[in-house]
């Protein structure tokens, strides 16, 4: 049901009953009442308290845990430990609750689509009023150029054509008849007798009965789906998936080393200043930082190829895409009709025909009136002043046909355009079969036929219309340059693009199949059949799937949810409002440039030129964006985890702690905090658009990349502490303290300028591993000059003190043992990589889970 109470399959007369109205309106009496009752004519959302929604943002794992950091710190009387943990924490509140108020504008654009004023009969009499206040049974006057505000069963029309577009995606206006009777199960596209909230009157007149208002319209529904939740993005919950097990593990080491403080006899205060320094140096405090540094930059570059980013996480989002499910106008198609096709019998009389039976102005007008324009350039203008026009005869929807009476070089003219079946109505040429064939084939490219006619003098009556028909005129909304092009190269990357639209299967396939969208093999699916799958079912059609045709917003926002749950990171585009449930919903909302403010806000990224190449452009960047990720996190959770078999080794040894907690939070907010904010500058390795996109549990905590954090943390974790051993035999504690503090930071500058190249070895190209990012030997520059200052002028402050040119031999001998470690394992990696078999891209939809997934 699109209608309440199915108004679309009820006759005029039983919907006013329903309603309990006459075609003169209520009385303003009866309007007050009925507005008490119905309440007013707005989108109503329940309210959420900001308050409440920012400390929403603090239910994590990973943040409870930051939290109980501070708690120690503070209790500890270690106040500049608490307030750097305790910035980051609320920084991390603050970016989500800005994402929750963002969820609310999107209702608000969709409100602003129903504030007008509408003329309704009121006391038997027209009057404006405000749209909010339209009610149940209100009888409204339609004509050009008026926003529907409410949804209404038409009682009279004539010639009466709505922009539909808004609730469609389509650009083509979509003709109304009052009289037509509409099943009980129709899609909104075929309400015939029905105009909805949110369109606009495009052409003509009518008058109707207002039978749904406010939160129970059609545009209602859609903007209850607008309210959900967006999905985590894929950096999100692979974060969270991390998070979990991570807390987890460094909880229990953590506990086990505090219990073996305390059976070693140390005083508990010393076993909790331990634990908070464990605690550090466990806790990745420069991630949340970092990421969003990452993805800030990437959003720069975004901006650059005409990309908008409004959800950072959204960034990295792109490069997970197994799916772009793209609306067709305007992103895949210009969003105009133009003439692609002609067949002329006449062809001095057919071009006469398109300009003088034409009301299109200066590029404005009716879609087709503007595309006849177009086709006959500047012969358009010269026609129709050279011939002037008698009488006009408007688009009629029971006729479906336009005429015009001209003046052509002193003789009265008839022209005609419109169906096919209306102007072999009109003729009585038996000579009308030479059309058939011609029309057959412009209709399996998916054309929109129209034929042309011309006759002698006539009066405005069509019964007493005589006509031959000189040509047929062949429309469509072309596709855009490039988009076959990036549908390639989304398709050798890994990642779908499956077509959405309202446009007739024949006509949807016809385009997907120009640009390659549609292959042989694929599968066209309607939006009925949809409706009369299950789960399951439609998962399987979805594996071959590649175009959904006469698809409603409840079709589209089905199939998103749907792939979702088989594990698909789905990105959806649109421009519409029709769009705003299945682009929230999505992983990857991207609106149009062009398209509604409903759109935009619902999004997560706004697309500027309307362009699939620009998206299939910004997802090679968010490839390489995820990358930069995966390397940072590797950088800053290996250097964590060695600092944290560091300072436990040493526990469990009786030692004292090699680092303090000022010195462990020096090393991973100061000293690393140089290093990690040029990593959103390195360059890709290889074509990234060659491989499949990768899970989100995989892309930055997969097998290979939790073994290089083991790796490294363990051997350097180890080499550290034998040399703190070894170095504790021969110098006082606080010159062993300073190597020490000294040592974990260059240590790590050596792995920050390895984590530049995930997979090849520093050795193996010198050049490119000094050109992949040349701004991380700056950083190490400025971190190293940082490292001198705190072992020098702030020493005392750092419980740093000054080491001599033999003290710093034991630096760089670490150095370049780390060095020889790491380029150990990626020179092992690369010789065993080339007994491997590569591994195949990831099919879409391999296996469908169960029934009722959505």
């Amino acid at each position: 049901m699109v209608l309440k109470g199915n108004a679309q399959a009820l006759d005029a007369e039983t919907v006013l009953r329903s309603v309990s109205s006459t075609e003169e309106g209520l009385t303003s009496s009866e309007a007050k009442r009925r507005l008490s009752e119905f309440g007013p004519n707005v989108l109503q959302e329940e309210k959420t308290s900001h308050l409440l929604l920012f400390l929403r943002q603090f239910n994590n794992v990973l943040i409870f845990f930051l939290i109980f950091a501070c708690v120690i710190s503070l209790a500890l009387g270690k106040v500049g430990d608490f307030a750097i943990i305790a910035s980051l924490v609320l920084i991390n509140g603050i970016i989500g609750f800005w994402q929750e108020l963002k969820a609310e504008a999107s209702l608000k654009a969709l409100k602003r689509l129903t504030e007008s004023v509408d003329i309704v009969l009121r006391d038997g009499q027209r009057t404006d009023v405000k749209s909010s206040e339209l009610v149940p049974g209100d009888i409204v006057v339609l004509s050009e150029g008026v926003v529907v505000t409410a949804d209404v069963r038409l009682l009279h029309s004539e010639s009466l054509s709505v922009d539909e577009s808004l609730l469609t995606g389509e650009s083509i206006d979509v003709e109304k008849d009052a009289t037509a009777m509409v099943a009980e199960d129709a899609q909104p596209y075929e309400l015939e007798n029905c105009v909805v909230s949110g369109t606009t009157v495009r052409r003509g007149t009518g008058l109707g009965v207002v039978v749904a208002t406010g939160n129970d319209t059609y545009l209602a529904s859609i903007a209850r789906k607008a309210e959900e939740k967006a999905p985590s993005s894929p950096l999100t919950k692979a974060l969270a998936f991390f998070s979990r097990r991570y807390v987890a593990i460094v909880v229990l080491i953590v506990a086990a080393l505090s219990v073996i403080g305390l059976l070693q006899g140390r005083d508990f205060a010393e076993v909790a200043y331990l634990m908070v320094a464990q605690l550090v140096s466990a806790v990745p405090e420069g991630l949340p930082l970092v990421v969003t540094v990452v993805m800030v930059v990437g959003a720069l570059s975004l901006s650059k190829k005409k990309t908008l980013v409004r959800y950072l996480p959204s960034v990295e989002t792109l490069g997970s895409a197994t799916i772009i499910a793209s609306d067709k106008t305007g992103t895949i198609t210009e969003g105009r009709l133009s003439v692609t096709d002609t067949f002329f019998v006449d062809e001095a009389g057919s071009k006469l025909c398109a300009a003088l039976c034409n009301d299109s102005k200066d590029g404005k007008g009716d879609g087709i009136d503007v595309a006849m324009a177009t086709f006959l350039e500047d012969d358009f203008e010269r026609l129709k002043s050279e011939n002037a026009r008698i009488w006009v005869h408007p688009f009629d929807t029971n006729l479906r046909a336009m005429a015009t009476l001209n003046d052509v070089n002193g003789e009265r003219t008839l022209f005609v355009k419109g169906a096919f079946e209306a102007l072999r109505g009109l003729s009585d040429d038996d000579g009308s079969g030479m059309f058939e064939p011609e029309i057959d084939r412009m209709t399996s490219k998916g054309l929109r036929v129209i034929a042309l006619g011309m006759g002698g003098d006539a009066v405005d009556d069509p019964s007493a219309w005589k006509v031959r028909i000189i040509g047929l005129m062949g429309f469509v909304d072309p596709p855009k340059k490039g988009v076959a092009e990036a549908v390639e190269s989304a398709r050798k990357a890994g990642v779908r693009v499956m077509m959405v639209t309202g446009d007739h299967p024949g006509t949807a396939r016809a385009i997907a199949e120009s640009v390659s969208i549609f292959r042989e093999g694929d599968d066209v699916i309607t939006g009925k059949e949809i409706d009369a799958l299950g789960d399951h079912d439609l998962c399987g059609r979805l594996r071959r799937t590649t175009v959904l045709a006469r698809a409603t917003p409840e079709n589209k926002y089905r199939v998103v949810k749907l792939l979702q749950a088989n594990d698909e990171i789905v990105a959806v585009t649109g421009d519409g409002v029709n769009d705003v449930p299945a682009i929230r919903a999505a992983d990857l909302g991207i609106a149009m440039g062009s398209g509604t403010e409903a759109a935009k806000s619902a999004s997560k990224m706004v697309i500027v030129d309307n362009d699939l190449g620009i998206i299939v452009e910004a997802i090679r960047l968010g490839r390489n964006i995820a990358d930069n990720l995966r390397k940072v996190i590797y950088y800053l959770l290996s250097t964590n985890i060695m600092e944290l078999m560091l300072v436990g080794a040493a526990l469990i040894a009786g030692l004292p702690s090699p680092l303090t907690a000022v010195q462990i939070l020096w090393v991973n907010l100061v000293t690393d905090g140089v290093p990690d904010k040029v990593f959103p500058f390195i360059k890709a390795e290889g074509d990234v658009m060659e491989r499949g996109p990768r899970k989100p549990t995989q892309q930055f905590f997969d097998g290979s990349q939790i073994k290089n954090t083991l790796y490294f943390s363990l051997v350097m974790g180890s080499a550290l502490f034998v040399m703190y051993i070894w170095l504790r035999g021969m110098f006082d504690d606080a010159i062993v303290n300073t190597i020490m503090f000294t040592s974990v930071s260059f240590v790590q500058f050596v792995n920050a300028i390895e984590a530049q190249k995930e997979r090849e070895p520093f050795l193996k190209n010198i050049r490119w591993s000094i050109g992949i990012n040349k701004y991380v030997y700056a950083a190490i520059g400025v971190a190293i000059g940082l490292q001198l200052l705190a072992v020098y002028p702030l020493g005392d402050l750092l419980s740093a003190t000054a080491l001599s040119l033999e003290h710093w031999e034991y630096v760089g001998a670490i150095c370049l043992f780390t060095f020889v470690v790491l380029e150990l394992r990626k020179f092992t990696e690369l010789f065993l990589a080339k007994r491997r078999p590569e591994e195949p891209k990831r099919e879409v939809l391999t296996v469908c889970k169960a029934d009722d997934a959505t």
